[in-house]
């Protein structure tokens, strides 16, 4: 029999449009994914030009599939801290940081940035999953005079070496004082936006949070224009780059059944900070009796590998002993890279294993992350 048809798979209004749908539209999306229950167009032209692009230029894409979790009242601060792991009493207003939220087990449930708007309001935005239900039911026990909902917020990301010059001719050139994790209330031709200066790529880039879904179109538009000059271009989001820059995706490469410790993200984890959040004595207990599986980095042997549809079996000595979750092959390493859950005796750089791959089994090899730049320079320059 042939292969399913995945035009047949049906759409309706349940899965949402952002309010950049119909602008992307006429650039000929090739492909979309649902993400938080929201259509999400995954490319625009070949994976590796994307990439390229991403590299040499400056490129647009639409990532309203974040949806926000907005919390704010006069407890907003202290619900906002049960949420997460980490000590929001070190988060400026103004400031963003990258954050997890914790279920009672240690497992993540999310991985999102957070923005501290006031001092008791703030925006999460997520990864795929629905965090809004959670938060809702942990505020039916809490106890805690504190308002749940997700505010209509549309983030877009300008990312890219000349992105900055992007930015500097739409909000001036005060707009490059802005730093890292740091976001600022601004408008834009009278449309309402928070800009901040994040990105899932690793390159540098900002987000603009639009503000009224009702002019969308007007903002892509508007955006398009200004990077005229510099070759922008719509692309969506480029696994070959955020895996290159050690990105994690929530719900590919971990999920709820993961702990911070595993996954190499302790350094979200405060156990002693003067605030309460949901799962710290589950994570005190995991970090007293150690872990035994981390997901580490990979380079796998061989000829180019297509990005992983399913996760892949790795093998030691015969036997299985844990599975890649993203793997792709990165044109300027010339290498097929990834990240793998392996135990920890398995864990150290260095360590041979065994991936049976879509292209039959691969020797590869533990290794450091990121792959590319890590230290971190280029996103903070």
């Amino acid at each position: 029999m042939p292969p399913f048809d995945m035009s047949l798979v049906q759409r309706g209004a349940r899965l949402r449009r952002s309010p950049f749908h119909e602008a992307t539209q006429r650039y000929w999306p090739r492909g979309f994914t649902v993400y938080n229950h929201m259509l999400f167009p995954t490319n625009y032209a070949d994976f590796e030009e994307e990439y390229w692009h991403l590299l040499e230029h400056v490129t647009l894409w639409d990532v309203s599939v974040e949806r926000n979790v907005e919390v704010k009242g006069p407890d907003g601060a202290r619900f906002a801290q049960l949420l997460t792991s980490r000590d929001l009493s070190r988060c400026a207003v103004g400031q963003a940081k990258y954050v997890l939220i914790i279920a009672p087990d240690g497992g993540i449930l999310n991985d999102p940035v957070m923005l501290r708007l006031g001092e008791d309001h703030f925006w999460f935005a997520l990864a795929d999953s629905d965090v809004l239900l959670y938060a809702k039911g942990l505020a039916a026990y809490a106890g805690m005079d504190v308002e749940l909902a997700e505010p209509d917020v549309s983030p877009l990301q300008l990312q890219g070496p000349r992105s900055k010059e992007v930015m500097r001719d739409l909000f001036g050139p005060g707009i490059l004082d802005l730093r890292y994790y740091h976001f600022v209330e601004t408008e834009l031709d009278g449309i309402p936006l928070v800009v901040t200066r994040t990105g899932w790529t690793s390159e540098i880039g900002y987000e603009i949070y639009l503000r009224d879904g009702r002019r969308g179109t007007e903002l892509w538009d508007r955006i398009m224009e200004a990077g005229r000059p510099y070759l922008i271009r719509p692309t969506g989001p480029s696994d070959i780059r955020r895996i290159e820059g050690g990105i994690l995706n929530w719900g590919a490469d971990f999920t709820a059944e993961h702990n911070p410790y595993e996954v190499g993200l302790e350094r979200l984890v405060d156990l002693d900070m003067p605030g309460h959040f949901v799962g710290r004595e589950a994570l005190r207990r995991i970090a007293a009796e150690g872990v035994r599986r981390r997901l580490v980095g990979v380079e796998i042997e061989g000829e180019r590998l297509d990005f992983n549809a399913t996760e892949w079996a790795v093998l030691a000595d015969g036997e299985p002993v844990g599975e890649v979750t993203s793997a792709i092959w990165s044109p300027r390493l010339r290498k097929n890279i990834g990240y793998a859950w392996v135990p920890v005796e398995r864990s150290a750089t260095g360590n041979r294993l065994i991936v049976e791959t879509g292209a039959g089994a691969r020797e590869a090899t533990v290794v450091a992350m990121p792959f590319v730049d890590p230290q971190k320079r280029i996103p903070i320059s």
